[in-house]
């Protein structure tokens, strides 16, 4: 009888050791894998005291060439990955001396080795690229073009990264500081 009974709780527990495996590969299986660019946002205020944030994917390195390769210097860029990045500013701004009215807006870049031309464009919430691989801008929408400097960074920045400073917008990736003034 002892036996029949020792032999009944250890069927038992195997069975709740085997359903609790079969459970946890159930919960394992439903998690959604990491994206390799996943969605942020920066947000903050420049000096000026206008809030400005900056939503967009943020793709890493992944032992690529970035600047001059999969970014490509000379060529407009969507300045993330996925989506085009979108910046929303809630009070006129000045870049390069132009304003830029309070609203939502597209950036797009064309990166060279010692600066960065910065497109601010009326189309909002586009595809980064078409089909064929070449971005979503479209020059009809234009509404700003500003100078950034392009500067080595301090350190290296595997995921690329936006940050808002009191004096405007960084964007980090790799070896390379995108920094444009906005005031």
């Amino acid at each position: 009888m002892k036996m029949n009974n020792m032999n009944k709780s250890f069927t038992k527990q195997l069975l709740l050791s085997v359903s609790f495996l079969f459970a946890l590969n159930i919960v394992n299986a439903q998690t959604a894998p990491t994206p390799k660019s996943p969605a942020a946002t920066a947000t903050g205020t420049i000096k000026s005291g206008a809030n400005i944030t900056i939503k967009y994917s943020s793709p890493s390195v992944r032992d690529r060439k970035i600047w001059g390769g999969l970014v490509p210097f000379d060529s407009i860029w969507r300045a993330g990955a996925n989506n085009a990045t979108q910046i929303e500013v809630d009070k006129d701004v000045k870049i390069a001396g132009k304003v830029l009215t309070a609203g939502k807006y597209t950036i797009y870049m064309i990166p060279t080795e010692k600066k960065c031309t910065v497109i601010f464009s009326s189309q909002t919430g586009q595809p980064g690229m078409n089909h064929d691989g070449s971005t979503t801008f479209d020059k009809t929408k234009e509404v700003l073009r500003g100078q950034a400097a392009a500067k080595k960074s301090k350190e290296f920045k595997e995921s690329l990264l936006y940050t808002v400073t009191g004096k405007g917008i960084v964007l980090s990736w790799e070896n390379l500081d995108i920094i444009l003034s906005i005031k």
